[in-house]
């Protein structure tokens, strides 16, 4: 017995372990989000993180294993925060759809506002697995459980929309959420003005119109695909 305790304490990681390891997952997000998967290189991200290269294999494995851990690191944070406002949301009596986009919506902007600039990072990197169907398999793993519960809520609220409208909403939604989070100085930029950041109220009133717009409209059987 007192040996496995003190096997299980050689192989807890020590702190400047951790410490390093968080170090080279923020490189590993950084010049993934800006550079993409395939241009980034294991030596920029140890560069990045001022380790050698080993030390990247060792703590993150090859380039898909530390790009997998990378998305994953915040993926479970996020989702818990928007269950949790969800949860709240639905205690306080009957939700509408901008309720319930608000809730998906509003936890990971905050974040990008009031989290630092690794969490803008993180967006362009959530945009790059989303474009991209070869990660079809990490986004059904760490996004899909709780996308679903958010289609489901409002499939609820419009019971004779199909679900594909649903789904197709959601995802224009993310798009939508991605470039507010990202590209807010467009906005700026166009109005020929330093506007400022944009609210999220905006956000939600654009993305539910759109979402209310598609799944009330008269769905045609010659509608193209």
């Amino acid at each position: 017995m007192g040996k496995t305790v003190e096997d299980q304490r050689k192989r807890a990681p020590s702190k400047r372990s951790l410490q390093t390891r968080a170090r080279i997952l923020d490189a590993a997000e950084r010049i993934f989000a800006e550079r993409g998967f395939d241009a980034a290189t294991i030596r920029d991200i140890a560069a990045a993180a001022g380790v050698q290269a080993g030390l990247v294999h060792h703590h993150g494995g090859g380039k898909v294993a530390l790009f997998h851990q990378t998305v994953a690191r915040r993926a479970a944070e996020l989702s818990r925060l928007r269950l949790e406002a969800l949860e709240a949301r639905r205690a306080a009596g009957p939700m509408g759809l901008r309720d319930v986009v608000t809730c998906f919506l509003a936890p990971y902007v905050a974040r990008a506002r009031d989290g630092g600039p690794q969490w803008l990072a993180y967006a362009r990197l959530v945009a790059h697995v989303s474009a991209d169907p070869r990660w079809r398999d990490l986004a059904a793993e760490w996004f899909d459980p709780t996308a679903g519960r958010f289609i489901d809520e409002v499939a609820a609220l419009y019971p004779e929309a199909p679900r594909r409208t649903v789904a197709a909403g959601f995802v224009y939604s993310v798009a939508a959420m991605l470039a507010h989070v990202t590209s807010g100085w467009r906005v700026g930029a166009l109005a020929g003005e330093d506007a400022g950041a944009v609210p999220v109220a905006d956000l939600v009133a654009f993305c539910a119109a759109g979402i209310e717009a598609a799944l009330t409209r008269r769905h045609d059987a010659g509608d193209v695909a």
